[in-house]
């Protein structure tokens, strides 16, 4: 099982970290040991001072897959859930700064929690779905599909031209504007329209 994510998806928030506008989708791994579930509690690491939260949405492969074309992107999957990528904004910036691939800012152990699934029956449309994110009960972000840059099926389309896709694979959508640091005490529960799917402490 791997975990791809996608970064700079949400015009906003590519505003609010004064990045570039990609011309295609900004792609980067996780590996497994990055998974929480079952709403594990996350333990901030000793190693950043500056963890922030981005909530995404999260498609679930459900066969293997690859050079798929757009048009049959809606096979490859059948359930969507709701994550959280934590970054070490610290880490990042300094790599960026650098000019260095920045994957311990993305990748490290613990920065994927994932909440529970529901099956792409249950939308009526995929180019409209709401899901926020709050923190001790504050909304801190909110997000629909409708204003992505780059929709499931490209991001699929795309994806797998690199990547052969298989059953159970994870792929993180991107994020919207709002993301900021968390600190230990939080508690973060995260939504697909009404549904909380997600619900764990910073510790």
């Amino acid at each position: 099982m791997k975990i791809i994510a996608i970064g700079r998806n949400y015009a906003e928030h590519i505003e609010e970290l004064k990045n570039e506008r990609p011309i295609a989708p900004v792609v980067f791994l996780k590996p497994d040991t990055a998974l929480l579930k079952n709403n594990t509690p996350f333990y901030h690491p000793d190693f950043s001072d500056n963890i922030h939260h981005e909530v995404e949405l999260v498609l679930k492969i459900s066969k293997e897959g690859k050079h798929i074309q757009k048009k049959f992107a809606d096979r490859y999957f059948e359930e969507i859930g709701v994550g959280i990528d934590f970054t070490a904004r610290d880490l990042q910036d300094k790599c960026k700064a650098k000019g260095l691939p920045w994957e311990i800012a993305k990748a490290f152990n613990g920065s994927a929690p994932i909440g529970e699934f529901l099956p792409i029956s249950s939308f009526g449309d995929l180019n409209d779905i709401n899901f926020h994110l709050l923190i001790n009960g504050q909304e801190k972000q909110k997000g629909n599909t409708n204003i992505m840059l780059f929709d499931f099926g490209t991001i699929i389309e795309y994806v797998s031209k690199f990547f052969t896709l298989k059953k159970g694979d994870l792929i993180f959508t991107g994020t919207p504007s709002g993301v900021g640091k968390v600190s230990i005490g939080d508690r973060l529960e995260a939504f697909i329209e009404d549904k909380k799917l997600l619900d764990f402490e910073v510790k």
